[in-house]
């Protein structure tokens, strides 16, 4: 009888063991998924709220340029290729409609992960600044839209053919931290996102503004 006492009450002792660890590897395991998600909501966070703040001072531009007020495309350069940084924003209504990944300029000689920015002909590279998007045509890529820079560090845009048009190689979803390909300087994006785009640049009276920030 004492014997099997005692297989009995170690039998009921490792068992119990066994629950604490699992319910302890759970509830490391949810804690750490909640850190996470938290740091996709914070980053999220900063990235709505800078939209904001640029859309804000937007507005007012567009009238006074007899561009689109109400719909407007923006890309910060300051996420990571791999994320969405491509924003069909609603300046009325003051939020995000659609987002997707865009290419950034792989320059000539940049052979770091920095961004290298320039208005040059022949570097490859992207320009900062407000851009107007003028018509369609059907060139190497397939439905492309001539971009018109408008200030003076992408004045060179539409002679260099910086145009904004979609590449196979641009996926539809977030690859971060992995980065996406790169383009000459073009604001490159997926065909089924450029699809979406399409839509609003078609259907606008006046031309719809693009910004490209960081």
């Amino acid at each position: 009888m004492r014997w099997s006492a005692f297989l009995f009450f170690a039998a009921i002792s490792i068992s119990a063991i066994a629950v604490y660890r699992v319910s302890n590897i759970s509830t490391t395991n949810k804690k750490g998924t909640q850190g996470i998600g938290r740091s996709v909501t914070n980053k999220r966070s900063v990235t709505q709220l800078r939209l904001k703040q640029y859309a804000a001072d937007l507005r007012l531009y567009t009238i006074k340029n007899n561009l689109n007020s109400r719909y407007c495309f923006l890309i910060d350069m300051q996420l990571p290729s791999g994320s969405k940084r491509f924003f069909v924003y609603d300046l009325k209504n003051d939020s995000i409609l659609r987002s997707g990944l865009v290419t950034h300029g792989s320059g000539i000689n940049n052979t770091t992960d920095t961004i290298a920015f320039s208005n040059k002909p022949g570097s490859n590279c992207s320009s900062l600044g407000k851009y107007k998007i003028g018509q369609s045509y059907y060139g190497k890529f397939g439905l492309a839209y001539k971009l018109y820079g408008l200030n003076q560090a992408n004045s060179n845009a539409f002679s260099r053919f910086v145009v904004l048009h979609s590449h196979a190689c641009v996926p539809d979803n977030e690859i971060a931290p992995l980065n996406i390909c790169q383009s000459w300087g073009c604001p490159t994006i997926s065909p089924i996102f450029l699809s979406q785009v399409k839509t609003y640049i078609d259907q606008s009276k006046t031309p719809v503004l693009l910004w490209i920030y960081k």
